[in-house]
């Protein structure tokens, strides 16, 4: 028997139908009609009515108002907080990112890269009524942020082309690569820098500082950052800053890698920023 009916013998169809259909929900159509699922999922009504009914009753989904509208139920949600929970990386990066917070006043996280995207796992709230800094499980497009460059850096061109098929790439603002070329340039400076800064690059008004995290394989597979609420931070400020995020970083790299400090990223340079 091949690897293929081996698997398809223990896949469970009517359960990778009610994964399809949750999966179908997302940050821009947070609301769906039974009608709509079945089109998508090129399934009878009939059989997305059972399935609704069934993740409605475990929480999974809601229905909207009295209409025909469903949309994600709270279930989903504990789901992914258990996830967060479990993670090595939350378990270890919270405290990490809690030091930076107080040593630097500003809201510190640790993201991961979801494919396309960058996902903030893990947060400690900065000092700072005023300003609400982006919370825990938003998610931003990596090709045009720090974040997600950093995340990027282990990937080649052709990954990158692989990962990013289309040209041009959806633009966010004048300072988005919109093609691999431009991409591809940008990952390799971040990379040679050891650290990642936008000053009013992705969002006005808002500086990330990004340092990547490596596990025991010298994989980059998270990042450490601040978000500052300033159009740009004063040269002094950002030396100090960039090398508390760098040594954030590192500890992280340590507590998940179980080595010390290994150099290369890690070296103390603030020399080259990014505007």
């Amino acid at each position: 028997m091949s690897d293929d009916k081996a698997e398809d013998r223990y896949t469970v169809p009517a359960l990778a139908r009610g994964l399809q259909l949750l999966m179908s929900f997302n940050r821009d159509e947070r609301e769906l009609t039974g009608a709509e699922l079945s089109r998508r999922l090129d399934l009878p009504r009939a059989s997305v009515f059972r399935m609704l009914q069934t993740l409605e009753q475990g929480g999974f989904v809601e229905r909207v108002g009295d209409g025909a509208s469903y949309k994600l139920g709270l279930a989903v949600l504990r789901l992914g907080f258990e996830y967060l929970a479990s993670m090595e990386l939350t378990e270890h990066g919270r405290p990490v990112i809690e030091d930076l917070r107080d040593l630097c006043g500003y809201s510190a996280h640790v993201v991961v890269r979801d494919n396309r995207e960058v996902v903030f796992v893990a947060k400690a709230a900065g000092r700072s009524a005023m300003f609400h800094s982006i919370q825990v499980g938003a998610r931003l497009p990596a090709h045009a942020t720090v974040l997600g460059r950093l995340l990027l850096s282990d990937l080649d061109i052709n990954a990158l082309r692989h990962l990013y098929p289309e040209e041009p790439l959806p633009a966010y603002t004048a300072r988005t690569p919109t093609h691999l070329a431009q991409l591809k340039a940008m990952i390799d400076e971040d990379r040679a820098r050891g650290f990642a800064v936008s000053q009013g690059g992705f969002e006005t008004g808002i500086s990330t500082i990004a340092a990547p995290v490596f596990n025991d394989r010298n994989e980059v597979v998270a990042a450490v950052s601040i978000t500052v609420p300033a159009q740009r931070v004063q040269e002094a400020e950002l030396d100090v800053l960039i090398n508390q995020v760098r040594d954030a970083a590192a500890q992280l790299t340590e507590r998940i890698s179980h080595t010390p400090n290994r150099g290369g990223w890690m070296t103390k340079t603030t020399e080259k920023r990014a505007a």
